[in-house]
């Protein structure tokens, strides 16, 4: 794997002409996406845990260059608290996209400027360096709509920038109406979680996602360009199988195309 250094050094070197979208994979749901000169950090997971299977690619300090940081939802490898601050200050002029149901109280909490926060909610959007982000509700493992608001706390983003467009579910099981929601795009790709989810693992506070068959008929429907897994790698009680993930996807829908993500590692969707 590349230092934090170079992996920097990569992402700004990188010319991603228009119709092309270069990404970097992070580990677990964190992504680098580079869309024209905009460089999107999606769910980045940087803090040193023990209970990390891979180790963070990169120092807070070392993110110079974000144009926009997501944050799909609440729990600690997606809104990476410890490391916000230090973000905020490495990229001065980046702004946190989450949940506006979270905003303000994230903003208290981390005492950051609620200037530097994006909220969105189901189906609303906004344009921050040049790329448009839509969120989409998610269900983790339930939608959890918030009855005083209508607010929901967990979300997927949809970008939309330099003539491409891929959605991060975030943390998400399928429920009715999320096909409908998405149909109205075409995508470039879609980066969809495979750990799944058991009883066991709800029980002890493991909250769930797509089993890698249901994620595969989601990209089935949606017929993406390029489909990528994710969120398998992280933590030795929520893995999943990238490998079992193609083989049915190769199997079930041989026309869709898959890319499994090495971290680090620079991939470049070319232009239609």
């Amino acid at each position: 794997m590349p230092t934090g250094t170079e992996l920097i050094a990569d992402v700004d070197a990188c010319d991603v002409k228009h119709g092309e979208a270069a990404l970097w994979w992070l580990g677990q749901h964190s992504f680098i996406v580079k869309l024209g000169p905009a460089v999107v950090y999606l769910d980045p997971y940087l803090s040193p845990r023990k209970s990390r299977l891979v180790p963070p690619l990169l120092r807070p300090k070392e993110v110079t260059n974000a144009a926009l940081i997501t944050a799909s939802h609440d729990h600690s490898d997606h809104i990476d608290r410890p490391v916000w601050p230090a973000l905020a200050k490495a990229s001065p002029n980046a702004q946190f996209v989450l949940a506006e149901l979270l905003r303000e109280r994230l903003a208290e909490e981390l005492s950051m400027p609620v200037a530097r926060f994006v909220g969105l909610s189901d189906g609303t959007s906004a344009t921050v360096g040049g790329v448009k982000i839509t969120g989409i509700a998610a269900a983790h493992e339930f939608l959890d709509r918030d009855p005083t608001t209508g607010l929901y706390p967990h979300l997927g983003y949809v970008l939309e920038g330099n003539g491409c467009t891929l959605y991060h579910s975030g943390d998400c099981c399928i429920y009715e109406g999320l096909q409908t929601k998405l149909r109205q795009w075409r995508f470039d790709a879609v980066i969809l979680p495979i750990n799944g989810r058991d009883a066991t693992r709800y029980a002890s506070g493991c909250i769930g996602n797509m089993t890698y068959q249901e994620a595969a008929d989601l990209a089935g429907a949606l017929e993406p360009r390029l489909t990528i897994p994710a969120h398998y790698d992280m933590f030795a009680n929520n893995l999943g199988d990238p490998a079992a993930f193609s083989d049915y996807m190769r199997a079930k829908y041989p026309k869709l195309k898959v890319h499994v993500c090495r971290h680090g590692e620079r991939f470049v969707l070319r232009g239609s």
